[in-house]
């Protein structure tokens, strides 16, 4: 306010030709005090540096052990499943099958989940000027749904099939086959057999696009959270919106 306040008593005293050059340090003035006079090459970095950090915390935390069973992001049953459970919870050798097979979906996941990593830097690779704006001065979650509305495909073909092998590495699917069979030899039952890689990943995706929503809200509200000179001028703009 200080720069401001000696520019405009500057002008008041200054002939009209250099008031008028003043006039323009001002602007330029205002544009700093308010994040602005960013380069196009400045706003792009400032928000890859942000999506880079969020979605690489994300990725990092889900992957460890843990990450995912023991968190907010812990993957249940599929809702059709709730049935063969309480079916063949009684049948010997299935009394702890729910909590095994739990178990060892959420590792799965955990294992899976380094494998994002690379398709998010990919998708924040290929942000346009135009996105970075719209990102940038969007809502608080546009980060997040921008990602989520370009990459959920890819994601999830990419992700699917380490899913299923992550699944086997754990023996889950071997397991759930083997409920799935006895279950379908109790009389007079519905023959079934949900797939779990599907609910696996689509609930995989979900953890990840949800703690990145949260990184990115950090990012924004939380000034503390801005890492780098890079990332305070670039969100500095947003602030001031």
């Amino acid at each position: 306010m200080r720069i401001l306040t000696i520019i405009v008593f500057s002008l008041l005293i200054t002939p009209l030709s250099q008031a008028q050059k003043l006039g323009d340090l001002m602007k330029k003035a205002k544009k700093v005090i308010n994040g602005e006079g960013l380069s196009d090459e400045e706003m792009g970095m400032g928000l890859k540096e942000a999506l880079n950090i969020g979605t690489g915390e994300a990725v990092d935390f889900l992957s460890a052990e843990d990450g995912f069973y023991k968190s907010v992001y812990k993957i249940a049953l599929p809702e059709e499943a709730q049935q063969i459970v309480s079916k063949i919870s009684t049948l010997p050798g299935f009394g702890d099958f729910e909590s095994k097979l739990v178990e060892r979906m959420n590792r799965a996941a955990e294992l899976a989940a380094s494998k994002a990593k690379p398709i998010f830097l990919s998708a924040i690779k290929g942000l346009t000027f135009k996105d970075v704006t719209n990102i940038l001065m969007g809502e608080k979650d546009a980060a997040t749904r921008y990602l989520e509305s370009t990459t959920q495909e890819q994601l999830y073909a990419e992700f699917q099939p380490v899913i299923a092998s992550a699944l086997d590495e754990v023996n889950a699917r071997s397991l759930w086959k083997d409920a799935v069979t006895a279950y379908n030899k109790i009389p007079f039952v519905k023959k079934t057999n949900p797939e779990l890689d599907d609910h696996v990943t689509n609930r995989s995706l979900f953890g990840l696009f949800s703690l990145i929503e949260k990184k990115e809200e950090g990012i924004r509200s939380d000034v503390g959270q801005r890492s780098s000179e890079l990332l305070k001028k670039v969100f500095a703009k947003q602030d001031n919106s």
